[in-house]
């Protein structure tokens, strides 16, 4: 049985730009791009036509902000992955990208080498840093002040034991799949146990989580994904 190629969409107003990330995306025959477009107004129009798996976006568009194309594209395909690619290496952009629901962030001059990594993490669901600025950008989360919810130490002390467990390592940067063979549960198991951590702390994402987790001592900001 043939697997179906994963399908790209790459958003960004260089075309040259554009060629050479087809260019390493060919490296890959299991993705296929699926089309492309310079500006935030056709790359939406190309998501809610194609509906892909992943969306390759540019921060800084003619028409808008990838930010806000982020926002865009998930409310008419909530299942495709946004992985941003962007000279810009600014902490901010960066801790905005991800609360705008992006999933990966790589920085343009690192996309060469960086991009499939990237690609293939987001797509097997895990979430992706560029390593020049990952520690940097879980610093900056860690210290936002919490905007609607603040969740306390109490909040914690009420989930189980192994939901704590789950969150220490979630929080750890460990993937589903990998937190499921850690602990020797299925990966759906981990799920349903993130589903209720995330319910039972008022928290919204990953992120915020891992901004959780910092605020109680419960990681090390200066080694995670050393």
């Amino acid at each position: 049985m043939v697997t179906p190629k994963k399908n790209i969409i790459i958003i960004d107003d260089h075309p040259l730009f554009r060629e050479g990330l087809k260019t390493i995306i060919k490296r890959n025959s299991t993705y296929e791009v699926a089309g492309e477009a310079g500006t935030g107004r056709q790359g939406l129009q190309l998501a809610k036509t194609l509906k892909p798996d992943l969306a390759l976006v540019d921060m800084s568009l003619p028409d808008q902000s990838g930010i806000e194309l982020t926002r865009d594209i998930l409310k008419i395909s909530p299942e495709t992955r946004i992985l941003i690619v962007s000279m810009h290496s600014k902490i901010d952009y960066i801790v905005k990208a991800f609360q705008a629901g992006a999933v990966g962030y790589v920085i343009k001059e690192s996309a060469a080498d960086m991009l499939l990594d990237g690609m293939d993490h987001v797509l097997k669901g895990d979430y992706f840093m560029d390593t020049s600025v990952s520690r940097e950008v879980v610093k900056k989360l860690a210290g936002l002040p919490a905007k609607e919810t603040v969740a306390s130490g109490s909040d914690y002390d009420a989930l189980t034991s192994r939901e704590q467990e789950v969150m220490a390592l979630l929080a750890e940067g460990l993937s589903v799949n990998q937190v499921s063979d850690k602990l020797f549960i299925s990966p759906k198991t981990v799920e349903n146990h993130r589903s209720n951590i995330m319910r039972k702390l008022g928290l919204h994402s990953t992120f915020e989580l891992i901004r959780y987790a910092a605020k109680l001592g419960l990681i090390d900001i200066d080694l995670w994904k050393e």
